[in-house]
Parts: C-alpha cells; sequence; structure tokens
C-alpha cells in the first residue's frame, strides 16, 4: 500500500456555477467564478509556492511566497487572495517572481533551526518543500543577529527564545520553529470554532498563544488537531510521529467513536500505527476530527488488552487462558445443553453498536438461525430506539432525514437534548460555523449547554426545561404555530393526511396545551417558548437535531414524534437545510438498528410476524425463522432471574456498567449459567462470564460502519488482528462449534447477503462503496446512489401522519426523600462507558466523574467545590466529588457515566419508554449529601470486581 496522498489545492473551492476561463503559464484553464489563481493553476497541475495557504481554511495572503504577474496589470499580488477573471492571462514563473520568493524565504530560514536531518518533520516539512522550490541554496543571514533561535546555537541565553510546549499529551508546541504563517489561528477560528488560539507580540515579537501565557494543556483548545494538521513546520507536532517516524503507507477507514462516522487515513510504519489524520474527501467530516478520533486510539495497543480466550466453570474461579477451539467448544457445549434442558428460548444475543453492520449481521442470525428464537436486543435500543418508532410512525422509516452537509443550508437550528460540542464535536463544529455565518439557534435543554453561550455563537433562545416534559414543551411550541396561524398549509395539504392534521390541531390548540398552562410542569417561561415557536416557524429554513436527552425517556417515542410533527406542521422536511436529525451516540447506533438487532425486527425494520418477510430470510438461510418475537435485554435479565433464561452471547456491549439499575443486571447476568463477553477487555459485564472471546479493533477489520445521516462507510483493516481472528469471524466459529455451516471468507459476502435481503441496502456493495467513497441508504433501483435526503417529493410511508402527543409526567416523582432530578450526559474527552477512552492519555481533562450541583442546592447541604457526595436514589447509591456550577438550574443535578469506578447506573431506575422499554435515564429523583468516600456498595464491588477478574495464565507450548 502507499501513503494516500491528498490534493491541496491552497484555498476553497468556489461554489458558484459561473465560469471563468484564463491562462495560466500559456495554458487554459475553465473554473468556476470566485476561484481563487493558486486554485486554478493547481487544477491544471500548475503548482504555485505557498506556505500561509491551505485549502481547509479561507485565503490570507501573508507569506508573500505565491506571488504572480499579471497581464496588464502592475505589481505582483499573491495568487491566494486573487479570484479568477475571464481572459485574464496569468504568469507563475518570472525572473523577478524567481528573485522575489527565493528572498522570502531567505528571510523565513535565517530566524528558523537548521536542524532538518533530525526535526521530526523530515519529510514532511512545507517549508523544506518550498525551499527547494523555489531553488534557495544560501541564507546570507547568520545567527550571530537577533532571531528566536540563537539560544541553541551559542552560549548566551536569548529572551526571544522560547522552551517547547510539552503539556498536551498528544502534540508539542516548539516556538522556535513557528513562521508566524497562522494557519493554525485560521484553523482553530474556522474549522474548530474554539478560538482557543491567537497571535500574540507585534512584530519579530509575534508568537502562536493558547491563550494569556497558559500552556496548551490549560488553554481552551480541545485538542481537535486542526491547528496540528494545518501547521507547515514542526512547531506543532504530534508526540506519535516524534517517536516512531513518518508513516510510510496509509490506509482510509472510519472512526469506531461516535455516530459522525469521520473518515480517517490511518498512517502507518509497517503495522504500527503512527498517526490518524482526517480525509478531506471524506464526506461526514470533510477533513476535521476530534480529540477522540485524531489522537485516542493507544487503547488498541493497551496493556489491559485481552488477546487469549479464556473459561472458566463459575464466576467465583479465576480465569483459565485457553485455546480457541476449547473455548468455542466449551461456550457451544454449554449452549446446547442450556436449550436441550430448559429450552430454544433460554438463550440469547446481544449486537454491539460499535461492530460493524456484518458482524451485528452475523449474531442476529446467530439467533435466529442457529438458536431458532428472536432473542436479539442492542444498546441501540438502549438510546435510540424511540427514534426508530417514532419516525417510522411518522414519516415511514426509522431513521434522520438529512446528510450533515444539509447544515450549511439551515436558518434556524433547534437542539433538542444533545450536545455536539461534546458528544458530535465534528458535527458540533460545522454547526457553530453555520451560526457564526448568521443561522440561529434554539437550544432546548435542562442544562446550560456550550453552544448556547460559545466564543461567537449565542442562542436566540435557551429553553432549560425540567426534566422530562420534553413533551410538554414541545407539544406547547405546536400550539403557538396553530393559533397563530403560523403552520405550511400548503405543505400539510399536499404532503400530510389533512384528516389527522384536524384532529392534531384541535388537540394542540386546546389550552391546556399553550406555554403559559404548561409553564409551571416545564419551568419553561411562556414567552420565551413563544418565541422559540415563532423563530422556528418563520426563520426560514428550520432543522432539529436531537439526542438521548429526547429518547431516554418514558415518553422517549412521543416527543420524537412531537419533533416529527413540528418539521411537518411548518414544512420543514425533504430538502436541504431542514429536517428531523438524531445525533446518534455510538459509531454504529444506526447500523444495529438496520441489521434486525431488535427482537421483534428482521433487518431492514420488518416485523418477524409477516410471513412474506420470513420467507426471504427463510431461503436464503436455509431454516425456519420464528415468528414470535423475542426479548429484550430487560425481559432477558427477568426471565433469568425467574430461572427461565439461561444464556446469553455479548457482542461489544457492557451492559452492567451502560444499562440502568446495575443491581437489576448483575442480579439477572448472576442467575445465568452462560455469559460469553466478546470484546477488547475485562469490562464489567466480563465480572459474571463463563468465557471471554477477546475482540478486535476497527483497526484490524474490515466491514462497514453506517453514521447518524445514514451514511454506510468503509472500515479497512490497517493490521492482523492482534487476536488472531476479526469479530465477524469469531462469531462464526461459534455458530458452526453449534452446528451451523457458516462459509463467508470475507465480509463483503455478508454484506452481498444483507444486500440480498435488505431493501434499502439492495444497492449497497464493497465495489460501490470503493467507487463512490460512501452511499446513504436507501439505496437500491430507485436511489442508485444513495439519498442525501430523504422524503423529497413523499414520505415513505405516503401521506405524513400527524400524531396526538399527551403529555403524560413520568412515573419517577421527586418529594421530601429525593428532591432534586439527575439527569446525565457525555463529555468531550469520554466515550461511552469509557472502555476505550479511558485506557488513553484523555484521561488527563476527565478521570472521575463528578456531579454538577447549582450553589443553590449546595449551599442548602453544606457541600463545597471537591467534596465527596452521596448521591443516592430508590434504587441505590453511589458517591463522587461535587462541581458546583450554574450551568444547571436549582434543583437539577448532572453527571456522566464513563467511569466503573462511580456506576453512575446504579442510581437510575427501570422506569422506560411506553413504546420500545428505552431506559428513562434522563430523570431521576435523587438526593445529595455530604459524603467522607466512596459507599460499602462501591468498595464491595471494587472487590468483587479485583477477584472476577484473577487470570490463570495458559501453559507454554513444549
Amino acid at each position: 500500500m502507499r501513503l494516500v496522498q491528498e490534493t491541496d489545492f491552497g484555498t476553497p473551492a468556489s461554489r458558484s456555477e459561473k465560469t471563468v476561463t484564463l491562462t495560466i503559464d500559456g495554458f487554459e484553464v475553465t473554473v468556476p467564478e470566485g476561484t481563487s489563481i493558486m486554485r486554478a493553476a493547481m487544477e491544471a497541475g500548475i503548482q504555485v509556492p505557498k506556505l500561509c495557504a491551505t485549502d481547509m481554511i479561507d485565503a490570507f495572503g501573508s507569506c508573500r511566497l505565491c506571488l504572480v504577474e499579471i497581464e496588464g496589470r502592475a505589481g505582483t499580488p499573491s495568487s491566494c487572495t486573487t479570484p479568477v477573471a475571464e481572459g485574464m492571462a496569468v504568469h507563475t514563473q518570472t525572473p523577478k517572481l524567481k528573485d522575489i520568493r527565493r528572498g522570502v524565504m531567505e528571510l523565513y530560514i535565517s530566524d528558523h533551526p537548521l536542524d532538518c536531518l533530525t526535526c521530526a518533520a523530515n519529510g514532511d516539512c512545507e517549508l523544506q518543500d518550498m525551499a527547494g522550490a523555489v531553488g534557495l541554496r544560501d541564507v546570507r543571514y547568520g545567527y550571530d543577529g537577533d532571531n528566536h533561535v540563537t539560544a541553541r546555537n551559542g552560549d548566551q541565553p536569548n529572551m526571544r527564545w522560547m522552551p517547547k510546549d510539552e503539556s498536551n499529551p498528544y502534540f508539542t508546541y516548539d516556538p522556535s520553529k513557528c513562521i508566524v504563517c497562522s494557519r493554525c489561528v485560521r484553523a482553530c477560528e474556522e474549522v474548530q470554532g474554539t478560538f482557543a488560539l491567537t497571535i500574540e507580540g507585534r512584530g519579530f515579537d509575534s508568537r502562536v498563544s493558547p491563550g494569556m501565557h497558559e500552556d496548551f494543556l490549560s488553554s481552551e483548545c480541545v485538542s481537535c488537531g486542526a491547528c496540528v494538521q494545518a501547521c507547515p513546520t514542526a512547531t506543532l507536532t504530534e508526540k506519535s510521529v516524534i517517536e516512531t517516524g513518518q508513516p510510510e503507507h496509509s490506509v482510509v477507514t472510519t472512526c469506531a467513536y461516535c455516530g459522525v462516522g469521520c473518515s480517517f487515513k490511518a498512517e502507518m510504519r509497517g503495522e504500527e500505527l503512527v498517526r490518524m489524520v482526517p480525509y478531506k474527501d471524506g464526506k461526514a467530516n470533510r477533513g476535521h476530527s476530534c480529540v477522540k478520533g485524531r489522537f485516542a486510539w493507544g487503547y488498541a495497543n493497551h496493556r489491559d488488552r485481552i488477546l487469549n480466550p479464556m473459561i472458566r466453570e463459575s464466576i467465583d474461579q479465576p480465569w483459565r487462558e485457553v485455546s480457541w477451539d476449547e473455548a468455542l467448544s466449551f461456550a457451544a457445549g454449554r449452549l446446547k445443553g442450556l436449550q436441550e434442558e430448559y429450552g430454544k428460548n433460554s438463550i440469547g444475543v446481544i449486537t454491539s453498536s460499535r461492530c460493524t453492520n456484518e458482524e451485528t449481521f452475523l449474531v442476529q442470525k446467530l439467533a435466529r438461525a442457529v438458536f431458532r428464537n428472536n432473542n436479539t436486543d442492542t444498546c441501540a435500543r438502549v438510546c435510540h430506539s424511540p427514534t426508530g418508532y417514532g419516525l417510522g410512525q411518522a414519516f415511514g422509516t426509522s431513521a434522520g432525514t438529512q446528510d450533515f452537509d444539509s447544515v450549511e443550508h439551515s436558518d434556524v437550528v433547534v437542539v433538542i437534548g444533545a450536545n455536539p460540542t461534546d458528544g458530535h464535536p465534528v458535527f458540533g463544529s460545522r454547526l457553530k460555523k453555520r451560526l457564526r455565518d448568521g443561522a440561529k439557534l434554539i437550544v432546548i435543554d435542562p442544562r446550560r449547554i456550550d453552544l448556547v453561550r460559545t466564543p461567537h455563537v449565542e442562542a436566540a433562545y435557551h429553553l432549560p426545561l425540567r426534566p422530562g416534559t420534553n413533551v410538554a414543551v414541545l407539544t406547547a411550541m405546536a400550539h403557538v404555530i396553530v393559533t397563530e396561524g403560523l403552520m405550511n398549509e400548503a405543505f400539510i395539504r399536499e404532503r400530510c393526511d389533512w384528516d389527522e392534521f384536524q384532529d392534531y390541531a384541535a388537540f394542540v390548540a386546546d389550552e391546556r396545551n399553550s406555554p403559559e398552562a404548561v409553564e409551571a410542569s416545564t419551568g419553561v417561561p411562556a414567552e420565551a417558548v413563544r418565541g422559540a415557536a415563532r423563530l422556528y416557524a418563520t426563520g426560514g429554513n428550520g432543522a432539529i437535531y436531537y439526542g438521548l436527552g429526547v429518547t431516554e425517556h418514558s415518553q422517549g417515542s412521543t416527543a420524537v414524534m412531537a419533533i416529527a410533527n413540528l418539521a411537518m406542521l411548518t414544512g420543514n422536511i425533504g430538502r436541504p437545510g431542514v429536517g428531523v436529525n438524531p445525533l446518534r451516540g455510538q459509531n454504529n447506533v444506526q447500523g444495529s438498528c438496520d441489521m434486525g438487532s431488535f427482537p421483534h425486527e428482521l433487518p431492514g425494520y420488518r416485523h418477524v410476524k409477516l410471513p412474506e418477510v420470513r420467507a426471504i430470510f427463510e431461503e436464503a438461510w436455509g431454516v425456519e425463522i420464528d415468528s414470535e418475537p423475542g426479548l429484550r435485554i430487560p425481559n432477558m435479565l427477568d426471565a433469568a432471574v425467574d430461572g427461565t433464561f439461561k444464556g446469553i452471547y455479548i457482542q461489544g456491549e457492557d451492559i452492567l456498567q451502560s444499562d440502568p439499575d446495575t443491581k437489576h443486571v448483575a442480579a439477572g447476568l448472576a442467575a445465568m449459567e452462560c455469559v460469553i463477553v466478546h470484546d477488547l477487555f475485562l469490562n464489567e459485564t466480563a465480572n459474571y462470564a463463563h468465557v471471554f472471546l477477546p475482540g478486535s479493533t476497527f483497526l484490524e477489520k474490515d466491514g462497514t460502519f453506517t453514521n447518524a445521516e445514514r451514511r454506510i462507510n468503509r472500515v479497512r483493516r490497517v493490521m492482523r488482528p492482534k487476536n488472531g481472528y476479526a469479530d465477524w469471524e469469531v462469531t462464526q466459529m461459534l455458530a458452526n462449534a453449534m452446528g451451523a455451516e457458516w462459509n463467508y471468507t470475507h465480509p463483503s459476502q455478508i454484506m452481498d447477503e444483507i444486500a440480498a435481503t435488505t431493501p434499502s441496502f439492495a444497492g449497497v456493495s464493497y465495489d460501490l462503496l470503493e467507487e463512490k467513497g460512501s452511499v446513504q441508504w436507501p439505496c437500491n433501483e430507485a436511489n442508485p446512489e444513495g439519498s442525501p435526503v430523504m422524503h423529497v417529493n413523499g414520505f415513505v410511508r405516503g401521506k405524513g401522519k400527524f400524531i396526538v402527543t399527551e403529555y403524560v409526567a413520568t412515573d419517577e416523582k421527586t418529594g421530601p426523600r429525593f428532591p432534586l432530578l439527575l439527569t446525565t450526559g457525555r463529555i468531550l474527552s469520554q466515550y461511552n462507558v469509557g472502555a476505550q477512552t479511558r485506557r488513553t492519555a484523555n484521561v488527563v481533562w476527565h478521570d472521575e466523574d463528578v456531579l454538577e450541583i447549582h450553589p443553590h442546592d449546595a449551599e442548602q447541604r453544606g457541600i463545597r467545590e471537591g467534596d465527596w457526595v452521596r448521591l443516592s436514589s430508590r434504587s441505590g447509591e453511589t458517591a463522587l466529588r461535587a462541581r458546583i456550577t450554574d450551568r444547571v438550574a436549582p434543583g437539577v443535578v448532572y453527571t456522566t457515566f464513563h467511569h466503573p469506578d462511580t456506576q453512575a447506573n446504579v442510581i437510575t431506575t427501570d422506569f422506560s419508554d411506553w413504546a420500545t422499554n428505552c431506559p428513562e435515564y434522563k430523570v431521576t429523583a435523587v438526593q445529595v449529601t455530604p459524603s467522607n468516600g466512596l459507599t460499602e456498595w462501591q468498595i464491595e464491588y471494587q472487590e468483587k470486581s479485583r477477584k472476577a477478574r484473577r487470570i490463570i495464565q495458559a501453559e507454554p507450548a513444549e
């Protein structure tokens, strides 16, 4: 393989549809109007020297290397800032230009260390490249003058010299190598939108600074890597490159963190990963990244990773390392024995939203074709099943309506129950850019997320609703739109069921749904609700983005339908810039749903009770498919406690830490006789396992992920699996050990089977993905290249369906014992249960979960910043440190769930969504009291975990 080279055109592409023809060095070039001369030259294959220019950011014109001469014009303008014109004749190489460029480069080099042979950027340094390009062979200005590097070459200290800043765990900042091109500063502003960097000082004293005398780690830098990627020298350099050297080949793959689905170049030396660089042609991220995808891949080589299969007879015994054959024989024997003793429905599977589509497809196939039941569930139901149900009812399909590019056309953006800058940071950056360009923002969230007020971005409205009242607020917004006549009647008559709309309109117009009537229950001022509703209805293209703060409620499905109602009510569906867009939490939440992970649905969201659907799979698999829906995870756990459910295969999911009511999960797992965990690390669930099958990382496998915009992206293997097998191979071996005769030799064959049985994937193949880069389903005969925007000319279900969204308060009530409401969320540096990110340097930013509490509530309880507090609910209690902040309202507390030491889900209840069983993570009545440290339960749990993870090493083979 070779290093994937991406052409840097110097300046961004023009979007004009009008073209201009000019000549450059005698060659005729036709480009869109507004294109820079530099980019036009690059389009013609003519490289103009440059240092401050790169096509990820706007032109700046400071380095003076890219000067050109234009016939009929005086002077030598910079080609990056000069637009093309019809008939223009440009010269990029003349004696005059050569002299100027050589002189400019001579000045740069005179103030730059000449340690090229030992420099980490050697082989990847634009300054070095440009010195060669302009023919610089001698420098007249030596180190005896005033410069920034004398302290490195002489005995006398130089106050201009500054030491390296190595505070960031992933990259270094060497001021002596900075040429003050401002590319890093502009990338931080234009691409990331954090505005963490600036140029301090003037003239010869100019230097890049991450803040007011701060180092990078202490600054507002979010470590997205945009500055490092933009730097043309070794000023900002990945520590992995310093330690390992420059990569020699690369493979384009897809990030395995959140649902944005960023494309990366995995840059390698042999089988050693040197760095992950965002791929400019990635249609989800457009060359941008966040700290997790860019830098937090070290978990793949972490010492905690389990690489050998292990078994044990009972969970009180230590683990014993065994061969793959012995582990699979042990697992298969136990599963078959359980079915013989307790019946075919006594075992099941849990699929993973972190694994590929192909792997997930095989796990649910294992349940249906080998176990012969429908006992398959997934963490996707635990987070986003109300999306599937709600959007399916309203629109006819269970996914978001837009691609991420759509936000660039939005005029009003509603963010509800989501925190894009922390949970989906690359999309969050794109959203901030659109907001800086003039779009308006409405945030509906109990907590003041960063988007409410950040540098250069401020929400027009923040509706800090009381947790659990989403439906009331959304229906109140609809009340305003209907009663004030702000709905799009033409759209409704053409695209929706008019009779159903009439019933819906009568419901929302009722005074009990007015903002004034619900203000007491929601805590949101009526005028703020009215203002937000008017803005969304009249502000132009309106888009709604939502997350787990909508779905993880007892009325999660109702809230999703209320969102769909708002979009249809205002005609904000079926074109760029609008739509209803769930921000999926994990990398393949969408895909795990698409692949039939639910106990009542086969791949493609088709119910198992439909004989015509079962017939498709029965013909493909040669077995009879059970027509009765299987058990969901909580039902499996209940049945285990009752003694009727005895065995489970869990791939890439830690239900003990991620699912609600931890004690209930533990009781269910402890009651089973065969728990098989297939994962990278001995996670919390593995404490109760009898078989551990080591998993493979995304770097070690081929396959596909489907992101939040329905984009099917290729995952490409960059190194051999350290455990010997990719996850799909392990599932196949387990199936065959139980008597199946699967014979897949590559994941592309599994995708062919998916395409043959699933209508929305009918046109998908690895060949198509190689040709197009990625496609968005539905991809079939009607949409051979995929569907960036859904419901363009009509809804999938025919007419859009308005659904009455009656607000029903959750059964979880506050009271004298538990007066506060706990809600949970994520933080930028950590991911889900933290199994991956906790095993990287990301812990420098977040090494423990903390409890955010309002100053008023803290003062009432005698709690100070950093104190240990006991967080208790009707379900359980835990202890953690307090963070006093007004980001949460009085009466509301907030924490993350990334660290097993806290086990936040020991607090959450077993209440769930009425339609899908999605847990109500976001509303738990709690009390907070001062504490001296960990609770007895935490101490006991830690001791149990320690004992459960003892390993007897395998005897070396003779």
